[in-house]
């Protein structure tokens, strides 16, 4: 899938262990074990930071408890545990899945990871329909990224009709939260239009 993507977590994962105190951890662990979907989750992003006892297979453990109880971010770090075999055994198929179910429950970044495997065919089958739907979804969100790909389907045509004053429109919401790509093909489309 998109082994890239773990950077995500991994970097939240550090910000929050820099801000987690030992007692913290066990606060959080009690809520966790109440059924607290959100101390799920932080508890599995615990489990995974550098600074805490390390264990994937209990990262994956509390992931899985908030992701059935719907936590999106959950769903999301589940499909990158799976997708990198970290703490489960790796599969393709369980990352794809998930990824699915945090992208259906609005999560941002996993309907950017659903756009890109659709768009790439990976893991799926290539559908550039599917990917504007899924990158549209997110640059709807306020995603830099995702609007730079709604961007860049509209500039080729890919998924959706070729449109220059839809390409423009999402390129310009990318590149004003800095997306370099996009600032460069809003550049470049610029260039096009002027005689």
């Amino acid at each position: 899938m998109l082994h890239a993507a773990r950077w995500c977590i991994g970097l939240f994962a550090v910000c929050f262990a820099l801000m987690v105190q030992a007692e913290d951890f066990e606060v959080v662990k009690r809520a966790a074990e109440n059924g607290d979907a959100e101390a799920q989750y932080n508890l599995g992003v615990m489990y995974i930071a550098r600074g805490i006892t390390q264990n994937g297979t209990e990262a994956v453990k509390w992931f899985r408890k908030a992701a059935e109880q719907g936590h999106a971010a959950a769903r999301f770090s589940l499909g990158l545990m799976y997708d990198e075999g970290y703490g489960v055994a790796e599969s393709d198929a369980e990352a794809v899945k998930w990824s699915r179910k945090a992208a259906e429950r609005g999560s941002a970044e996993g309907q950017v990871i659903l756009g890109t495997l659709y768009s790439r065919g990976l893991d799926v089958e290539q559908d550039d329909a599917e990917a504007a739907k899924w990158y549209r979804k997110a640059a709807e969100q306020g995603h830099a990224a995702a609007q730079y790909y709604v961007g860049w389907a509209y500039d080729k045509g890919r998924g959706v009709v070729k449109d220059d004053a839809e390409a423009v429109k999402w390129y310009r919401k990318a590149a004003e939260q800095g997306n370099k790509n996009a600032q460069a093909a809003l550049e470049a489309m610029e260039k096009k239009q002027k005689p």
